[in-house]
């Protein structure tokens, strides 16, 4: 019975209810009990709430067939697995001149979405997040993409064109090593079986998502790389996967399984997560860094700062004086001979192995039995599933996709 503490009960489970406690009235079984504490022990839900139910179908025997009321707050959030279908409207409709608005963009949504339902100030703050800004174009106000993303995008794109062999599907210079890090919950399974419709679904699925593995790993063109796979228990159950990770495990995880088993003079592809991104010790501060680094910067480059300058001043002068940040991974891949490059921010399509982690979770998922051992087991064969032969079609879809950036992108800046 799929009844979850603090989840409103379906009209479906109310009517399983009222018929099971029923049925326990008119059979007197050994030993006597209460027929509502029957109905609880066998549909797996408590006494109080059986009682209710039936409370509610004394008053009133339509009650059972009212959808629940969802108690508190409503959810209002948009998932990223629309952002780039977005990301697509929003460009086609830049370049054919339209007007874009954040009705358009919900309308947009409610064709595409299963009836969520999308709050302006929730897809606002989203668009904003996804960097997006509403701004004035050449002849009216238009929703377009944010300066430093289209930049940071432009600046990928180039590097990838010149790693190309033309001529060539997916040949490449330089080997390419795209990495990224991932997570499968224990409960984690296909919510959608065959069952019968007189009996209705009885599959007894666990409440939570369970203990949580954090995967980490690497592909080229060739498939996995071998020797690169990492997995291990999370600590917590919510929040963020990213959470789990830190600068130093990822730094060892690096070093020791992913350099030594990647062709020399490789170009290494990754995300901008936070462990990614850390600086170097001999790097310039980032306006995120505090205002003491910053000040202990400016004082040891011998920057004149009054001693009064708040953190924004600071953060001016830094912006005139300092070059790009040196980021500690990028120091640790020139010292073995490869180089990095990182995705544009919320560009999850432009990484092939974000499809891989669906494969190896689709997998998990459909063998699901809500064991850890079987999800280590399951997970292992997941990462089978993805084989050289997937990893080029992905490879060679990606590329397909980062081609259409490049030209929509000379078009859009020819009409600026």
């Amino acid at each position: 019975m799929d009844s979850r503490r603090g989840k409103p009960l379906t009209s479906e489970v109310k009517k399983i209810a009222v018929s099971v406690k029923q049925y326990f009235d008119r059979n007197k079984f050994e030993p006597i009990e209460p027929s509502t504490k029957r109905a609880a022990d066998a549909l797996g839900i408590g006494l109080a709430t059986v009682k209710r139910i039936m409370a509610d179908y004394n008053r009133d025997p339509e009650l059972p067939e009212e959808s629940a009321k969802i108690r508190g707050r409503p959810v209002h959030a948009v998932s990223v697995s629309y952002q780039e279908a977005v990301r697509s409207y929003v460009r086609s409709a830049n370049q054919k001149g339209e007007y874009i608005t954040l009705e358009n963009i919900r309308d947009f949504l409610n064709e595409i979405s299963t009836g969520e339902p999308f709050r302006r100030p929730t897809l606002a703050r989203t668009l904003s997040r996804w960097g997006f800004e509403f701004g004035k174009g050449t002849r009216s106000q238009h929703l377009k993409e944010k300066d430093h993303v289209i930049a940071a995008r432009q600046r990928y794109l180039r590097k990838k064109r010149e790693n190309r062999i033309p001529g060539t599907d997916i040949g490449t210079i330089r080997t390419e090593v795209y990495l990224d890090e991932s997570y499968v919950n224990k409960n984690h399974s296909n919510d959608f079986i065959r069952y019968s419709g007189e009996d209705g679904p009885w599959v007894q699925k666990p409440t939570g998502k369970g203990e949580r593995l954090i995967i980490v790993n690497a592909i080229t063109k060739s498939g996995w790389v071998s020797g690169a796979k990492l997995v291990f228990k999370g600590e917590r159950k919510t929040g963020d996967y990213h959470g789990q990770m830190n600068w130093d495990l990822f730094k060892k995880w690096f070093t020791e399984m992913l350099i030594p088993n990647i062709p020399e003079n490789s170009l290494i592809i990754m995300d901008n997560a936070s462990y990614h991104n850390t600086l170097s010790e001999y790097s310039p501060p980032t306006p995120l860094c505090s205002k003491k680094k910053i000040r202990e910067w400016s004082d040891y480059n011998k920057i004149y700062c009054r001693d009064d300058c708040l953190k924004p001043e600071l953060v001016e002068i830094l912006k005139k004086m300092t070059a790009e940040p040196v980021y500690a991974v990028d120091e640790i891949a020139r010292s073995y001979g490869h180089e990095v490059i990182k995705t544009p921010p919320y560009h999850p399509e432009l990484q092939p192995i974000e499809t891989c982690w669906g494969v190896v979770k689709n997998h998990v998922g459909r063998k699901c039995d809500f064991t850890m051992n079987n999800l280590i087991e399951q997970l292992d064969s997941g990462f089978d599933k993805v084989t050289a032969k997937t990893c080029t079609e992905i490879i060679l879809k990606v590329r397909k996709i980062e081609d259409d950036f490049w030209t929509e992108d000379l078009k859009t800046d020819d009409k600026e």
